[in-house]
């Protein structure tokens, strides 16, 4: 669907006010990384679309002028060429392009040949007009008019930037030559060295804004978010067109932005906390899991790179504070990941998300005391017996459904104790098990081609939809990286020959990986294998 499409969708009257967000690309590894999760978190709310800029303020700026000045020149050319293939947007300046405005003004004469030059590029085939932005609603509301008044009948989108920080607000106005209202200006500086009072009344005004543009009969915003998420969305709150705690994952993992991977709903549960690497070592996939996983040996996993243990500095800087302390035993491990599941870390090697996810809080005692015993946990799930979707813990999926998991838990321990997980698992029928260690040996009960969905759910018109499986093969290849993050992800921030360091990759080297489903969701006790060990 073009984004045309969708602004038309709202404009029909569906009852739906279109609303999509702007990023740009910034310069460093970290706010790469860090726009990545804003942008999965801001996709979360459904917007109608995004776009990012390119190479704006970098090197490539010279380039992106160049292959911007070309695009518009051939806007014309797009469209017969290539017909509806392609949905064009164009820019409209509300105050006449920046380089028609001196002095703070632009002529009429230089404002009306700017609409007449907005009028040749729809009339060439642009689909869509998404404005500059701007501070004085008045004024967009007028360029509107005065474009319906020269004939422009296509969809007007204003081009909103929230207030974040005094100084970058002046440098992006001054940049565009934005009319500053004066009221405005009066109400920021009193406060213009409190950034978060700034950032409260940025909300306050693209609120009112908003309010009065949707007041007169415009049902879209697009809004320039600066790769600051807080204040976009609590603007989009304000304005009741999301409501954060009822927002719904679409299953159980979150869905990846990416276009191609849209029919994917099954994937195996160990990558549950690192969805970076998981999209990373499947990407040369022909074609994504979707439905049942069938064939468990058709998946092609990418192999173990440096980049599935990259880490953002941010991230380096909060396992050094959390997990860098000294190791004398391995008891003082499991008090690393005791402290973990009882939410005192916000961070773990093993995860590329900040904290534990909601569900984890229904098992958080029972999770900490086998931890306590040496079962170092990185994965888990409760059981869950027709909960609604709806639920804030453990819901997922549609309006009106059921949703159910096995319990489900992953943890490294030594042989000696895995040799006791195996006899209890003898005595308790409705456990299955799959153990590894670094070398390949491995042992379990269930057949090498079994899969085993752990999580599913049932709503109203659709097929059961079972998101979350376990199968062995993936579970042989997940092992590698694994055991990789003891030396990549924890040992590393100890220095060479430090006694952690060594204990650490010591664990690496004699403990097994081992995936523990109970698959008795009813009235299984998945916690019943690690007593009286």
């Amino acid at each position: 669907m073009k984004v045309i499409d969708k602004i038309r969708g709202a404009a029909n009257g569906d009852g739906r006010t279109a609303f999509s967000f702007e990023f740009f690309p910034p310069k460093t590894e970290e706010g790469v990384e860090n726009l990545f999760d804003r942008m999965d978190r801001m996709v979360a709310h459904n917007p109608s679309f995004c776009d990012i800029t390119w190479g704006a303020g970098g090197s490539t700026a010279d380039l992106t002028l160049d292959i911007s000045n070309r695009m518009q020149n051939m806007v014309q050319h797009i469209r017969a060429k290539y017909g509806d293939y392609f949905g064009i947007t164009v820019a409209g300046y509300p105050e006449a392009h920046p380089d028609m405005i001196q002095d703070g003004i632009a002529t009429e004469e230089a404002y009306n040949s700017d609409l007449t030059y907005l009028k040749r590029k729809v009339d060439a085939g642009a689909d869509l007009i998404i404005t500059q932005l701007f501070y004085d609603t008045d004024i967009f509301l007028k360029f509107v008019n005065d474009c319906r008044q020269i004939g422009i009948t296509c969809p007007i989108v204003p081009g909103i930037m929230p207030i974040n920080n005094y100084k970058g607000f002046l440098r992006m106005t001054g940049f565009c030559k934005t009319k500053i209202p004066d009221k405005i200006t009066n109400a920021l500086e009193p406060i213009k060295d409190n950034e978060e009072a700034v950032r409260a009344y940025g909300i306050h005004l693209g609120t009112e804004m908003c309010k009065k543009i949707l007041a007169n009969g415009i049902n879209t915003l697009h809004l320039y978010t600066l790769n600051m998420e807080k204040s976009a969305l609590a603007i989009i709150m304000n304005l009741g067109l999301i409501e954060e705690s009822k927002v719904l994952r679409s299953l159980p993992w979150r869905r990846p932005t990416n276009v191609f991977r849209v029919q994917e709903d099954v994937r195996p549960i160990f990558w549950a906390n690192r969805p970076k690497s998981y999209i990373s070592r499947t990407i040369g996939w022909d074609q994504y899991p979707h439905g049942r996983w069938g064939d468990s040996n058709n998946p092609s996993y990418g192999a173990l790179t440096d980049y599935q243990f990259m880490r953002p500095r941010s991230r380096d800087k909060k396992l050094q504070e959390e997990w860098a302390t000294p190791l004398k035993s391995v008891d003082d491990i499991s008090e690393q990941f005791v402290k973990l599941c009882l939410g005192k870390r916000r961070s773990s090697p093993w995860s590329e998300l900040d904290g534990l996810q909601p569900e984890t809080k229904i098992i958080d005692e029972k999770l900490s005391q086998v931890n306590s015993k040496g079962f170092l946990t990185i994965n888990s799930q409760p059981a869950i017996n027709g909960e609604k979707s709806d639920s804030p813990a453990v819901g997922w999926g549609g309006p009106g459904g059921y949703v159910y998991q096995k319990a489900y838990l992953e943890f490294f321990c030594s042989k000696d104790k895995l040799h006791s997980i195996v006899e209890n698992c003898k005595v308790l029928p409705s456990l299955t098990y799959i153990a590894v260690n670094k070398d390949g040996n491995h042992t379990s009960n269930v057949a090498p081609n079994a899969v085993n969905a752990v999580t599913w759910g049932v709503f109203p018109g659709k097929e059961i939809i079972q998101p979350t499986v376990v199968d062995p093969m993936s579970f042989m290849i997940w092992k590698d990286e694994a055991f990789e993050i003891w030396s990549r992800g924890w040992a590393r921030l100890f220095p060479e020959g430090d006694p952690s360091r060594e204990l650490l990759l010591q664990v690496q080297k004699s403990y097994y990986l081992v995936s523990l489903v109970d698959n008795d969701f009813i009235h299984g006790d998945i916690f019943a294998a690690f007593k009286d060990i």
